[in-house]
Formats: C-alpha cells, sequence, structure tokens
C-alpha cells in the first residue's frame, strides 16, 4: 500500500504585522516629546493698552560709555544723579531708552539696570541691537 501525500494551497496568513506601525508610533511620540515643551513655553509680555494715535513724550536716553561712565540725554551725570532722573521719569511716566557701549563691562550694564529696575521704570527700551536682529 502506498500511501498518498495530499498537497494543500498555502493558506493566506490571517494575523497583521505590527511592528511597522509600533516604529511609526514610537517615532511620532519622540517628536512630540520633543516639540511639547517649546510649544507650551510663555513670555509673559505687558503690551500698552492707550487709545491708538496716542502722543508719548520725547523718551530719555541713559548711554554707558566704554569706560562705564553715564550720560542722560546726552549730558554726563554722576552715579549718584541717575536714581533722581529716573525717580522723575517713573512719577511723569516716561520711556527710557537704554544703550551700552559694545566694550562697556557687563557688571556695569548690569549695576546700571538693576538701578533702573528698582526705581521702578516701566517703559524701558534697549537701543543699539540693530545689528543683532534677524532678518
Amino acid at each position: 500500500m502506498r500511501r498518498s501525500i495530499a498537497y494543500r494551497e498555502p493558506e493566506p496568513f490571517s494575523a497583521i504585522n505590527t511592528t511597522p506601525l509600533i516604529d511609526v508610533m514610537l517615532v511620532l511620540l519622540i517628536m512630540m516629546i520633543i516639540t511639547i515643551p517649546t510649544a507650551t513655553h510663555k513670555l509673559p509680555v505687558e503690551l500698552p493698552q492707550g487709545p491708538p494715535g496716542q502722543v508719548l513724550d520725547a523718551p530719555h536716553r541713559l548711554d554707558i560709555a566704554a569706560n562705564g561712565a553715564l550720560a542722560w540725554d546726552g549730558r554726563a551725570i554722576a552715579d549718584a544723579e541717575l536714581p533722581v532722573l529716573l525717580a522723575a521719569i517713573v512719577a511723569a511716566d516716561g520711556v527710557l531708552h537704554f544703550k551700552a557701549d559694545e566694550a562697556a563691562r557687563y557688571e556695569r550694564f548690569a549695576e546700571v539696570l538693576t538701578t533702573v529696575k528698582r526705581a521702578g521704570v516701566t517703559k524701558l527700551g534697549f537701543v543699539g541691537n540693530e545689528r543683532m536682529a534677524f532678518d
């Protein structure tokens, strides 16, 4: 007696290969983890709340020279004079433009900026950074 071996057609594989799906999901998860902290970073900014067309007084200008000397609207001043001038700006709700020479020491800049902050100046603009602007 001879046994006959029956030939059967291969059946289709009915399970889904989930490895590519898991790979794609892991890549998307990593991309979300990297990008979410930058999207949620906030920097609070107080925007002006005045009627449009409001004319402001001319801003005062505070300069720090390369040697650390101070100038107020082009006139040389002593360090002791600065708090009095800043108090006048705060009382008049004025604007202060602040410019430091490139060669000025950072310690001097920080010292003067601390004095400005302690005086309560809220309308402060930094002048002379145009070369660092992004295009």
